[in-house]
Formats: structure tokens, sequence, C-alpha cells
């Protein structure tokens, strides 16, 4: 994390017809929220002229730290040799968006994290048209829905019937399923995002890493047939003989019958892989630039996340897999965003909790009140989700951005928590 350095700041959001400022005094050495991130989506990156306007400001505004989405959907806004060029950029030799970010935002004294779409690799709405996604590649790696298991079960993942069944059913279930997954359960799709990671790191001097769809769609995922012979395998050594048999009985009709037999363990096995993917995407970033910051977003409430995700955030913390948490708290009530910080921070006792705020949804006064409560309920940062919500204003955000920037600056309270 870049130290803050006192200033005074202009207050300006830029609007179709103009700019739009408000002046600030000169604000306090030491603001209560150590880190003051803003959200960026890839579609902000598409040029430099949507950078340039972003980094200014966000930096005008009193932001520390940049999350910039700089992969998407399997597809990348950076060089790469790994993973194919976005589909709405330019050719690759008009400009890099994380290189021109780096460069504007570093000189603006700003933080620039990478935040990188872990499992989600494809819409729901269309499969990938480039030859090199990885869902186009490999589609063996993607996760399977429980609806799916015996409808797919017999069906070769590299037939065309599989890709388009499981691309429908996604379509139909957009309303809690934002795309295609990739397994986690899988060593050689762990392997690969593992890889992603490692190029963007060793390219980029990012300053931090943030990881985001780290998780499941739900507990009804993953029924691939590679997933769930990874969980037989793993159940082989430890069940009696007779128990053994029975299930590989079972299988013949029934080709989830291990997992449903066994709803606990199956349960425990899916988290456990998931784990086991964010330690090793921290360790790989942490090798090459030992100091970055390693985040990600996170359901909010631990029992739900861990539960229903396997999304096990309070022990990745626990373990030193990541240096912060980011709860998504995008609730439009100050009295649940409250009650949420606190859950959040009494489950983490010790490292950095930024709290997420959904500027989309909250007018300017209710977003000012939730960074207030974030900071007075122990938070030590909070992340806007996001910027481009608010570029998306008809004055480009200006008014918000007015309104919110002094109170991303005020003092800690004296009874500020720990």
């Amino acid at each position: 994390m870049r130290p803050t350095v006192p200033r005074v700041l202009i207050h300006c959001g830029v609007a179709a017809a103009g700019a739009v400022c408000l002046s600030a005094s000169a604000v306090t050495p030491d603001p209560a929220l150590d880190t003051r991130a803003l959200w960026v989506v890839r579609t902000s990156l598409t040029s430099p002229d949507a950078i340039g306007t972003m980094v200014r400001t966000a930096a005008d505004t009193g932001f520390t730290t940049l999350f910039v989405q700089v992969r998407g959907r399997g597809e990348v806004f950076y060089e790469s040799d790994l993973e194919p060029r976005a589909s709405g950029l330019a050719p690759a030799t008009e400009f890099d968006p994380l290189a021109l970010t780096l460069e504007l935002a570093h000189d603006a004294g700003l933080s620039v994290h990478a935040w990188v779409n872990v499992n989600l690799v494809a819409s729901a709405a269309a499969l990938p048209r480039s030859p090199t996604h990885v869902a186009t590649r490999h589609p063996e790696w993607l996760m399977l829905p429980r609806e799916l298991v015996r409808q797919l079960h017999d069906v070769a993942p590299d037939e065309p019937e599989y890709a388009s069944v499981l691309a429908r059913w996604t379509r139909d279930a957009s309303d809690r399923v934002e795309g295609l997954y990739l397994s986690p359960i899988l060593p050689a799709a762990q392997d690969y995002t593992v890889g992603v990671v490692r190029e963007l790191v060793d390219r980029y001097p990012i300053d931090g890493l943030h990881l985001d769809y780290v998780r499941y769609p739900d507990e009804s995922f993953d029924y691939s047939r590679q997933a769930l012979r990874e969980f037989r395998a793993s159940e082989l050594a430890v069940r009696p003989a007779a128990e053994r048999d029975q299930l590989d009985h079972d299988l013949e009709t029934s080709p989830d019958a291990w997992v449903a037999a066994l709803p606990d363990a199956w349960a425990t096995f899916r988290r456990d892989r998931l784990t086991t993917l964010v330690s090793r995407l921290s360790a790989a970033a942490r090798a090459l630039r030992p100091a970055i910051a390693v985040s990600a977003a996170v359901v909010p409430r631990p029992v739900e996340a861990a539960d229903r995700r396997f999304q096990d955030w309070v022990s990745w913390a626990e373990r030193r897999y990541l240096d912060a948490v980011c709860p998504m708290i995008y609730t439009t009530d100050s009295a649940t965003f409250e009650a949420e910080v606190g859950a959040a921070r009494e489950a983490l006792p010790t490292g950095e909790l930024w709290a997420g705020v959904g500027v989309y949804r909250l007018s300017a006064w209710r977003a000012a009140t939730h960074i207030r409560l974030a900071r007075d309920g122990g938070a030590s940062g909070v992340a806007l989700f996001s910027y481009d919500s608010l570029a998306a204003q008809r004055d480009g955000g200006a008014a918000y951005l007015a309104h919110i920037g002094p109170v991303l600056l005020e003092p800690a309270p004296a009874n500020r928590l720990p």
C-alpha cells in the first residue's frame, strides 16, 4: 500500500459539457480510512482518454487505490500469451490498457490493484468466439450444475452438445448464475489459473492482486464428470470396502452416487479445493512481488459464503493467504450495512477489512452515510462499486463525487475500533 501524502485536493468530475469542481481545504494527513478504493469495470479501459479521465477523477476525489478489472470473462486488458485480448479493444498495437493505467495512476500517487475474475470465465449470453479462449479449449474444466449431471454425464465435453446444453441452461438461470465458471476442483484448471496470475504479476508492476468470483455460483455446482471422479478418488482410502463397493455399484445408475451419500464430505472437499486455489494464487503473486497486496471481494456473511459458495474467506485471512478482505455489502439499508460491517469485523479479528459500498444503488447522501458507518465500525478501508456507474451519470458523477470526496477524508473518531 502506498503511503498517504497530505495535500490540498480539488474534487472534480468530468461532465459532457466540461468539468465541475469543488475546492477542498487542506485535508488531514492521517485520514481514518487508510485504503480508499474504487472498483473500475473493464468498460472504462477501452481508450486512453477514458483511462486518463478515470485516473484524474479518482486522484482528485481523494481515492488511494484503483481495482482495475483486467480479466473479465476469460479475456484480458493487458498483453498476454495465455488469454485472448478483450474483444472490445482495438488491436494490441494501439495501446496496453493496464500499462497506461499503471503509468498514469502511479504518476498521480495512486496504487493499482489488478482485479481478476478468477472462476467466472464466460458470459451467460453467448459462448466465447475466440478459439484460444479457455472455455473453448477446455470445456471439460467448466463447472456443471447438478441439474445437468445425468443429461451430460455420458456426453464427451469436446462434443458440441456439451457446451451448447450448458450455455443454454446458464442463460435460462441467469438470475442466479452470472456465466460459465472454471472448476477449482480440477488440478489442470487450477494450474491454468495460477499461470494466468503468474504471467500478469510478472509482466506488470502492479501494487495489488484483487481476486473476484473466487467462489462457486452456489452449492449445486460442480457436478462435472471429472470433479465427481476427483471426489471419489479422495474418499477411496477412508471408506470401508463394503461402502466403497456399494457406492460404486450405485454409480451404474446414479453418476452422483458418491456425493449424494456423503454430503458433508462433498461440501468440505469443494471448500478445500477452492482454498487450495486461493493459497496457490497468493503464493504465486508473492513469489514474484513480495510486497504485493492480495485481496478478495467476498460474500459478506461468513457462514453463507462458506456454506453456499464454499468461499471460506475467514480461513483465508487467518492463514494469511489474503492481506485484505472486501465484503461486498451492497445493501441500500444503513442498519443492515452497519450490522454486516460489524459481523465481518468480528469474524476477522486481524487483517485489513475494506468494506464494499454499492454506490451504484445509493444516493450520494446514503453513500456518505455508509462510508462513515464502515469507518466507525472498524473497517480500515472502503471500496466503492463502481466508478463506471458514477461516470455514466449525466454530469459524469461530478456532484456525487463532490459530496462523498470530503467524507472519504474525514478523520477517525476518538472511539474507533482497533
